[in-house]
């Protein structure tokens, strides 16, 4: 593919050029061996120029920190200098080709150019290598930054405040307000409103700020969203990291599987893998190593993915194997803080060396994302169970609680009636025996009144007898005033017995309707023919009344006749009040039958309401027995209820197990077919590579070779002549950066 020109490069002031101009002094990995011979002795011969440039790099360091070198430290750096410089153009030429020519480069030389990443690309290559690996040179979401900046996000207020906190000692993010800081947050907001899901994550703004160090905000942007889809960062952070979670897991049996015993130190001092590898996958080494070295590892996580964080920490854990052993749970933390970071500040090459000495099988990888897969299904599983039993422990309590309140209430009527009943059964007895008292009043005055009679019936026979004696007058003076105060007695019973009437009235009117009618029916009929008996008594005595009261007047008009001697007058008068008396006591008689009627009445009610009673204590004897009854039948029925669940719960327990074990051999089986097939195709490539050898040997090999140095030195001579030609003012093939001018 074709590429615009770019300025020529210069060396960056910082050390992170160096490194990523550098390869590695140490032995190419096993990716090496199945190279080229060309592509083998391009290789040496770059790994011999590095050892050049270490060399000098040391002299120099040992000119500018002391003056007392002589004079063949400068003949040996001015050596070394050139030697540097035909390394950076060695290396310009290499990767301005790679660049020109990427697709036939990633199709045909993937090998060689996994093994230049590894060893680190350089400098001001980065950018539009970066966005080669990740495919972010024309995406269409470019053309909608613009419009992303102008509208506002939710996220707006985190971003603005983490900000601060993202590489604060940087030059380019240093100072509120700085160019960097503004860049990073209109990345962070596009980004927001682009993926809403996400929307904003801190760690994710130590990543967009090393893309903003390397190019402009649009392309920082494009490979910023082209990170989050294809390299699985976006599941990172996600609010519920579930991916971070499936790292953690595999980084653990890792561990566990090559150190076993430092994980067994790291799991009796409670210091989880999380507490130190979280930010490692969620920064990806940014935060934890100076940019040189963590730069050199995002290089090759552009390429490889996620496999160098496992690799990268697996390394530094068995690094530091012995001193880790030897520190608790605070001791480890702060040698995870201030040691480990700068260790490989001087040789990065050194830690991507270690890194791809640690074993780690795409295969059981994968295996271990389907086993946590699995266990978070289970464990999903469990919790809906579990939410499950409680909303019915809860809907239980609520039933339990409702039952309890009916229970109580029950209760509480119960106790009221008993309480009542005693109340009505305490009146019942105070009017039993306030009816006894009228009763006997009503049978004295009964005995008065037989007496009134017989003194009305001698007064009669006096009458015919003129001759009465002052005895007899006083007799009857004495008899007049113990009726006169039997009458006082005999109404204030009455006003008595009218008040407990009219409280008794009161009291039933309170008191429950009786439900059977027929029953109220006939108490009704026997109450009227009680009452028709009253008023048929009641009428005997007003006549008896009468004719006593005609009796009266008649003797009173035969006594007109007597003579109108003194002592008769007096007599007749004493003869009057005491007919007056009688009469009242005849009246006071009427009135007691009238209330004694009005007793037998309140009897009869108070009867009636006694059956109400007993019927509505039969009723709630009753509806107790029906509730113990069904809360009988409810403890059986719920006995049956959990019997089935359990039951039930065995057998969906028995059917998982059974499901999990299928899609195990399931699982295995897939696997073997993988290995299978991946065997098959390794026998066909070496197939084919033995054909290839057995044509080779055939043709003329030397000419083959000599016919690749030729283009070699082709290359070479085509490298030399573009140097010149940007040396002397000519245009060069690669565009300028626009932040940094080289």
């Amino acid at each position: 593919m074709s590429l615009p020109t770019m300025a020529s490069p210069t060396l960056s002031p910082d050390s992170s050029s160096q490194e990523a101009l550098s390869a590695p002094t140490c032995s190419p990995t096993s990716d090496s061996e199945n190279l080229s011979p060309d592509e083998l002795e391009l290789l040496a011969k770059l790994e011999e120029q590095n050892r050049l440039l270490e060399a000098d790099s040391k002299s120099m360091r040992s000119m500018n920190g002391s003056r007392r070198n002589s004079g063949s430290s400068l003949v040996s750096s001015s050596s070394a200098s050139s030697n540097l410089s035909h390394l950076e153009e060695d290396t310009w030429i290499l990767w301005g080709r790679i660049a020109n020519e990427w697709e036939e480069w990633r199709r045909r030389k993937e090998k060689l150019l996994k093994e230049l990443i590894r060893k680190g690309i350089p400098h001001h290559f980065r950018a539009i290598v970066w966005q080669l690996l990740c495919s972010a040179t024309d995406m269409p979401v470019k053309n909608q930054y613009s419009e992303l900046l102008k509208m506002s996000s939710p996220c707006e207020k985190l971003i603005r405040r983490d900000i601060a906190r993202t590489y604060p000692e940087h030059e380019f993010f240093k100072g509120q307000d700085s160019l960097g800081q503004e860049v990073l947050f209109n990345v962070m907001k596009a980004y927001s409103l682009v993926d809403r899901e996400v929307g904003y994550c801190q760690g994710s703004a130590f990543i967009v700020g090393l893309l903003l160090m390397q190019m402009p905000e649009e392309e920082a942007f494009c490979v910023f969203v082209r990170l989050m889809q294809e390299y699985r960062l976006r599941e990172l952070f996600k609010p519920s990291m579930a991916e971070l979670g499936l790292c953690i897991y595999q980084f653990e049996y890792m561990l566990q599987e090559q150190l076993p015993d430092l994980n067994t130190h790291f799991r009796s001092q409670s210091f989880h893998t999380s507490m130190y590898a979280s930010s490692w996958f969620l920064t990806l080494f940014l935060t934890t190593f100076p940019l040189p070295v963590a730069t050199r590892v995002f290089d090759i996580f552009m390429y490889e993915g996620l496999e160098i964080v496992f690799r990268v920490g697996l390394a530094l854990l068995q690094v530091n194997q012995t001193e880790l052993m030897q520190l608790d749970m605070e001791g480890m933390s702060q040698y995870f803080q201030r040691v480990i970071p700068h260790q490989f500040d001087s040789c990065p090459d050194k830690l991507v060396l270690k890194a791809y000495q640690v074993k780690y099988n795409p295969k059981k990888m994968k295996r271990l994302e389907k086993e946590y897969a699995a266990m978070k299904s289970k464990e999903m599983e469990e919790q809906i169970e579990i939410k499950r039993l409680r909303t019915e422990n809860r809907l239980l309590k609520q039933r339990i609680e409702t039952l309890e309140k009916e229970s109580a209430a029950l209760a509480d009527r119960l106790i009221q009636g008993q309480v009542t009943r005693a109340q009505e059964a305490e009146e019942n007895y105070v009017i039993k025996r306030e009816l006894a008292v009228v009763r006997q009043q009503c049978s004295s005055t009964a005995e008065d009144l037989q007496k009134a009679q017989s003194t009305i019936r001698q007064l009669q026979e006096q009458q015919e007898n003129p001759r009465l004696t002052e005895d007899f007058v006083a007799h009857l003076e004495t008899e007049l005033e113990q009726s006169r105060l039997r009458e006082t007695e005999t109404l204030g019973a009455l006003r008595e017995m009218q008040d407990k009437v009219l409280d008794m009235e009161k009291r039933n009117s309170s008191l429950p309707d009786e439900n059977n009618v027929a029953r109220l029916q006939e108490e009704l009929k026997a109450l009227k023919v009680r009452e028709s008996e009253a008023v048929a008594s009641a009428r005997e005595l007003k006549l008896q009344l009468q004719e006593l009261s005609d009796t009266w007047q008649a003797h009173l008009s035969r006594g007109g006749r007597w003579k109108e001697s003194p002592r008769k007058l007096v007599l007749g008068e004493l003869q009057d009040e005491l007919m007056t008396v009688r009469l009242r006591e005849a009246q006071a008689l009427a009135d007691g039958r009238e209330w004694r009627q009005r007793v037998v009445e309140l009897e009869t009610q108070d009867n009636i309401h006694r059956n109400l009673l007993n019927r509505v204590e039969a009723e709630r004897a009753a509806l107790q027995e029906k509730l113990q009854y069904l809360a009988a039948q409810n403890k059986g029925l719920q006995t049956q209820l959990s019997e089935s669940r359990r039951k039930q719960a065995e057998a969906e327990c028995k059917s998982k197990e059974e499901v999990m074990a299928v899609r195990l051999r399931e699982a295995d089986s897939m696997a073997a077919v993988a290995e299978m097939r991946q065997r098959i195709a390794e026998l066909e490539i070496q197939r084919e590579e033995g054909r290839i050898q057995g044509q080779l040997n055939h043709s003329d090999s030397s000419q083959y070779i000599r016919e690749l140095k030729d283009q070699i030195e082709e290359l070479k001579a085509e490298g030399y002549i573009s140097l010149h030609l940007q040396c002397a003012g000519a245009p060069s093939p690669l565009p300028a950066h626009p932040r940094c001018g080289c």
